[in-house]
């Protein structure tokens, strides 16, 4: 994922904080406010009607930040976080259940179980790409999982950022949730302080920096990062709806989407084929013009857009290739012919360039990918089950979807979650919950038949019934 929150040294600017209001926020949390069931499903009810009351809002605003046509917005940024809440409220008594589990004879007579602990007080990182989902879902989660939070909103969506910061917390417990607006020297200062388990969905680089703030404290992160999402096509793909597939995951919101393809390996004789395809399916989706095209958005901000320019400079430009400074527009972009040490090959993307390569056998193909850092979402292309059973079984990577793109995150009983480079720790549906919460063991002993034999002086017989038990 592209970087949602630059790091950098506090001491740069002295940024004000709610210090009062963190100190309430910890004083909720160790007085236990919030945790009954019912105070936890009332945040999430408060946070399903900021979704429904703000729906036109959150589209305004991603049309603003984005360029984000309404269907793409609605679906990802809106009815995405609206089913995920609603899963919660469905399942949360049952996921707060305690687990009963086995006790061994020399615990007896006695009984075990575990149960769903909240860390406390949560620190939210968000991301720009996917406001509103990248943090209403893990704000949901914490809620449901009985933490307070303080989330930090992007600053590269400033129009996203400033709804959620002008009406979010009308919707919650003002004693639960903080949010907090600003920019990199916020989230240094607010990295300095003990939180009892951060969120952090933004770049690699700057996961490593948020996992060494953390550190300080010993406080679990979830790190939800970037990296590479390769596709690799193999000889008997149809080409026409793996083209178009691929093509709808690498250009959707402008490619900047943590999971799209943003690497094609393909048969060397397929090479030309496949690139004719995703030329057809640029076309049918978004015209002959996708500067005029109501589905097609724009880059975030000015440096991203300078970024994604270097990269157009690398390869030979086959589809696509004009850009637009001012109004942030850069075509849905093709490129082959790419020399091995390009940046555009070891870099996340997060913008509309798809580099095409062709392999002259499998084994290469899978070798390039082994060859770099473990990606987020592996993509497979291929109507073989021998094939597809091998690239699962033997490739390693956050996702591994088979003859699509990115729909893996709409199935909410996946985790979502990279390996690597591409993150640690996972959300989505109960994952989103198990995320904020750990399970706490608890071992209940009665008062009955207090067995000698655990006590000194030990015996031989003394040792042989203590074998037998604990064995």
């Amino acid at each position: 994922m592209d970087e949602s929150t630059t790091v950098k040294s506090a001491a740069a600017q002295d940024v004000s904080l709610p210090h009062e209001r963190l100190r309430q926020l910890r004083q909720s949390v160790d007085s236990g406010i919030v945790r009954p069931l019912a105070w936890r499903l009332a945040q999430l009810g408060g946070l399903l009607r900021f979704v429904d009351e703000q729906e036109e809002a959150m589209l305004e605003a991603l049309k603003a930040d984005l360029g984000r046509c309404r269907a793409d917005a609605r679906m990802a940024d809106v009815s995405m976080v609206r089913a995920e809440i609603r899963l919660m409220q469905k399942n949360l008594r049952r996921w707060l259940r305690p687990r009963r589990v086995r006790t061994p004879l020399a615990a007896q007579p006695g009984r075990s179980w575990t149960q769903p602990e909240p860390f406390g007080l949560a620190l939210i990182l968000g991301t720009w790409n996917y406001p509103f989902q990248q943090i209403l879902i893990p704000l949901a989660g914490a809620l449901a999982a009985g933490n307070s939070a303080v989330m930090k909103l992007p600053e590269s969506a400033p129009h996203s950022s400033t709804l959620m910061a002008a009406h979010l917390e009308r919707y919650v417990d003002p004693e639960a949730v903080i949010v907090i607006s600003g920019g990199p020297e916020t989230a240094s200062q607010l990295l300095e302080l003990r939180f009892d388990k951060i969120f952090y969905t933004g770049s690699s680089r700057v996961g490593r920096i948020v996992m060494a703030a953390a550190a300080a404290n010993l406080t679990p992160v979830t790190l939800e990062l970037g990296g590479k999402n390769p596709v690799i096509v193999a000889e008997d793909a149809p080409i026409e709806i793996t083209a178009r597939r691929i093509a709808w995951g690498r250009f959707m919101n402008c490619g900047q989407l943590c999971v799209a393809p943003d690497c094609v390996l393909v048969p060397e004789r397929l090479r030309i084929p496949l690139i004719e395809a995703l030329g057809e399916a640029i076309v049918r989706f978004y015209g002959s013009d996708p500067q005029r095209s109501e589905s097609y958005g724009r880059i975030v901000n000015a440096t991203h857009f300078a970024r994604l320019q270097q990269f157009l400079k690398e390869g030979r430009v086959v589809i696509g290739g004009q850009s637009d400074e001012k109004d942030r527009y850069i075509a849905p972009t093709v490129l082959t012919d790419i020399p091995d040490d390009a940046t555009v090959l070891r870099d996340e993307i997060f913008g509309p360039i798809l580099p095409v390569i062709g392999y002259d056998s499998l084994e290469q193909a899978l070798s390039f990918v082994r060859s770099r850092p473990k990606p987020l979402q592996l993509h497979l292309f291929t109507k073989d089950r021998r094939l597809q059973h091998q690239v699962v079984n033997t490739m390693s990577a956050g996702t591994i979807v088979v003859n699509d793109s990115i729909v893996s995150q709409i199935v909410p009983d996946l985790p979502f979650g990279g390996v690597g480079d591409s993150g640690m720790g996972s959300f989505h549906g109960r994952y989103t919950f198990e995320a904020f919460s750990r399970p706490k063991a608890v071992l209940h002993r009665s008062f009955r038949a207090d067995l000698d034999a655990r006590y000194p002086p030990f015996t031989g017989m003394k040792d042989r019934i203590l074998r037998w038990l604990i064995s």
